[in-house]
């Protein structure tokens, strides 16, 4: 087995450190940010408990016209579909407005599930390590600190199995051109190495964000695998619109990954929805 890269990404107590910062985020992204912060207060007012940034941009790696701008919303009661419409709204306009970003993501919760029991392994993990508070009660205050365990493994990517079906169905749906085929390779070759990278977190004991890495770490566990994965990292930075790609991942490269996930680390537990 080839030495996979010094684990790093946890404080002295082994417990993953929080990353990004707003003081990281890159001076071509801090209008962009401003904007989302002030046209959030202006779109949910005293409906609002708190929003994070998270992805590229907080981490300081954001690439200008190439990286998106990801944001966690959390209500103080569950969204109804107005709400969803609002953020999909809001998100579009700061896409035009604002060329230095590729598009707009936005999570929306309310606070309850956020800090449920069922989601402390995988979304409430996901706020206090991977999001940065840019409004409102930081959510961290009130979670668990997270080790690199099998538990937080399984928790958050033991559903690929799910999803296989549902990446099926979009790929069948997506238009036959490279620019609508372009954005599923780049979201499922993101998931892909991330579950990849969880499946053996445990073993290496630490934590990393940067896709290149992860499949470094992943190819020194399952070299008969690597050259996969560090493909897929590659185009969750500059993805391809090649449906031949697709197909790998779901006939491929997802089946063996979700199969090894669930015998290694078993499955996510049911949510409700």
């Amino acid at each position: 087995m080839a030495e996979p890269p010094v684990p790093h990404g946890l404080d002295a107590r082994g417990f993953i450190e929080r990353e990004g910062s707003l003081a990281r985020v890159p001076h071509a992204f801090r209008p962009v940010v401003a904007a989302a912060r002030d046209r959030l207060l202006d779109t949910f007012g005293p409906r609002l408990h708190s929003a994070y940034l998270y992805g590229s941009i907080p981490r300081g790696t954001a690439r200008v016209g190439r990286s998106d701008l990801d944001l966690l919303v959390a209500l103080y009661k569950e969204p109804a579909d107005a709400d969803r419409e609002a953020v999909r709204a809001l998100g579009e306009a700061l896409d035009k407005e604002y060329p230095q970003i590729d598009g707009v993501g936005t999570l929306l919760y309310g606070r309850a599930r956020l800090l449920s029991d069922l989601e402390t392994y995988d979304l409430g993990w996901f706020v206090a390590c991977l999001c940065t508070p840019l409004l409102g009660d930081d959510l961290a205050e009130y979670l668990p600190r997270y080790r690199p365990d099998s538990l937080l493994a399984r928790e958050t990517n033991g559903d690929l199995a799910l999803l296989l079906p549902r990446w099926r169905e979009r790929i069948a749906a997506a238009a036959d051109r490279e620019d609508a085929r372009r954005p599923l390779v780049r979201g499922m070759s993101r998931h892909l190495v991330r579950t990849g990278f969880t499946l053996v977190m445990p073993g290496w004991n630490g934590w990393t964000s940067d896709l290149r890495e992860m499949a470094e770490v992943f190819g020194a566990y399952y070299p008969e695998r690597a050259a996969e994965l560090h493909r897929a990292a590659e185009y969750g930075y500059e993805p391809v619109g090649d449906p031949d790609v697709l197909r790998s991942y779901v006939d491929g490269l997802g089946p063996w990954l979700a199969a090894e996930y669930a015998r290694v680390h078993g499955v996510k537990a049911p949510r409700p929805d």
